[in-house]
């Protein structure tokens, strides 16, 4: 039987919207094993929407608080029904900011469906960063609704005719995008948002990004669904 550390719970509301941000130190109380088994995976390229590799991760390992998670789910995001895991991935950001697609050089959302909740769980501390929440200025927009998409598209376009293409490098605060709350990274933190935030990964210091799990930016990132 793990006996488990007590885990600190924390949530927060970002921005004018509100949206919720929920912090779980301490998740596991064994970050070494998953960050063992992140070093032995075999990763892919991930693709257009994420800025590195991945590979697949066994999501069960959130049965260890399940009873806190269920509260979480139900009490913060409003999700009674019942949740299960769409993803679970090892993930390393890996590219040079002169690599980056211009949409992997603004804030993003994973998702409009209000059902859907991200996870980042960080295996390592402050140094490799975090996640941050945007709001987008032209807009005003915290969190990307399905109302929302096609004005957000729109003002995408403005953005780009006014200011030319998103410059090479991770995402800032900038005339686009106001940073509005972050999450610091911390050994064994789990974060959990709706994936409909505007957000993304901070990246303090890029020419230290490696593709290699034992020396790069390792989280396991896991998406939720449920009603």
């Amino acid at each position: 039987m793990i006996n488990l550390p007590e885990a600190r719970v924390t949530v927060q509301a970002i921005g004018h919207e509100r949206e919720p941000v929920v912090i779980i130190d301490n998740f596991t109380g064994q970050p070494e094993r998953l960050r063992a088994m992140g070093e032995g995976a075999h990763y892919y390229p991930a693709g257009a929407d994420y800025p590195g590799r991945r590979a697949p991760a066994d999501p069960s390992y959130l049965d260890l608080r399940r009873d806190l998670m269920m509260q979480v789910m139900a009490r913060v995001f409003g999700l009674t029904r019942g949740v299960q895991c769409e993803v679970a991935a090892f993930s390393i950001v890996s590219l040079a900011p002169g690599q980056l697609s211009p949409r992997q050089r603004i804030p993003h959302h994973d998702h409009s469906d209000a059902g859907r909740v991200a996870i980042m769980h960080y295996l390592d501390g402050p140094e490799s960063g975090g996640t941050a929440f945007y709001r987008h200025r032209r807009t005003g927009f915290e969190a990307i609704t399905p109302d929302r998409e096609a004005a957000y598209a729109a003002a995408l376009e403005e953005d780009e005719r006014e200011y030319g293409p998103p410059p090479a490098g991770y995402p800032t605060q900038s005339e686009r995008f106001e940073q509005i709350g972050a999450v610091e990274a911390r050994v064994d933190r789990l974060a959990l948002y709706r994936g409909r935030q505007l957000h993304s990964g901070i990246i303090p210091d890029p020419q230290a990004l490696s593709e290699d799990p034992a020396k790069g930016r390792l989280t396991v990132n896991m998406f939720l669904f449920g009603s």
